[in-house]
């Protein structure tokens, strides 16, 4: 069976992503879940992902003597290995607007994801209203999302925004969260993608199993030293 190495559920983005694309597809794995405890060479986390992935970083999917550690890179070689599941749009030009939006995402709004760290358990309304007093690019990366989303939704006119679920829902749904947590403002239209994403149950039981984490990761914590 395939194995997904992923981070603490309730801080990591990257993990979230992929394993919120299998479950929502129904594709079976096994998750190995890797606590951050530190990134220091000499963790156990460090410890327990070098071996698999030289970065060192999560998620990491194994699929038998196949290793793969990049998220984007995960989510092709599962649309590649489980074509039925429909992972990105079937028509061309959709699937090629749907790549590029995982793309800029996986390389970009890097101010929103530095500012806004995923942070599921907490609420961070207020240093939400402080990060877009005080960080200019933090609200250009959330314009930028707004129109980006809203286009798509437009163009497609579904509930997700390819139509139906596909892997750029899933890439943007730790986006979702962030919106939440900080409570950022939004159009009501994407208030209303936002909400649809967090009722996917893929999504729902990522976050059921956030909650009942209860592991308070201080390097994971910018605004809060204790809980």
């Amino acid at each position: 069976m395939i194995k997904l190495y992923i981070g603490n559920k309730n801080y990591s983005s990257w993990s979230m992503r992929p394993w919120v694309l299998m479950k929502q597809a129904g594709i079976a794995f096994e998750e190995v879940m890797v606590r951050f405890d530190s990134f220091d060479e000499h963790s156990k986390f460090k410890h327990t992902i070098l071996p698999l992935n030289p970065t060192g970083t999560v998620p990491v999917l194994q699929d038998g003597d196949i290793v793969v550690y990049d998220t984007l890179a995960i989510c092709e070689y599962l649309a590649e290995t489980h074509p039925d599941t429909k992972l990105w749009p079937a028509d061309k030009a959709r699937r090629a607007q749907a790549r590029s939006a995982c793309a800029e995402m996986h390389a970009g709004f890097r101010a929103l994801r530095s500012h806004c760290g995923m942070n599921i358990e907490a609420d961070l309304s207020l240093q939400g209203r402080l990060i877009l007093r005080d960080q200019p690019a933090v609200r250009a990366d959330l314009d930028r999302i707004v129109q980006l989303w809203s286009g798509l939704l437009d163009a497609h006119g579904g509930s997700m925004l390819f139509g139906e679920f596909s892997t750029a829902d899933a890439y943007f749904a730790p986006v979702c969260m962030r919106i939440k947590t900080f409570a950022l403002p939004v159009p009501a239209a994407i208030s209303a993608y936002v909400a649809r994403v967090l009722a996917l149950p893929g999504v729902e039981a990522w976050i059921a199993e956030a909650l009942v984490e209860k592991d308070f990761v201080l390097m994971d914590e910018p605004y809060r030293l204790e809980r």
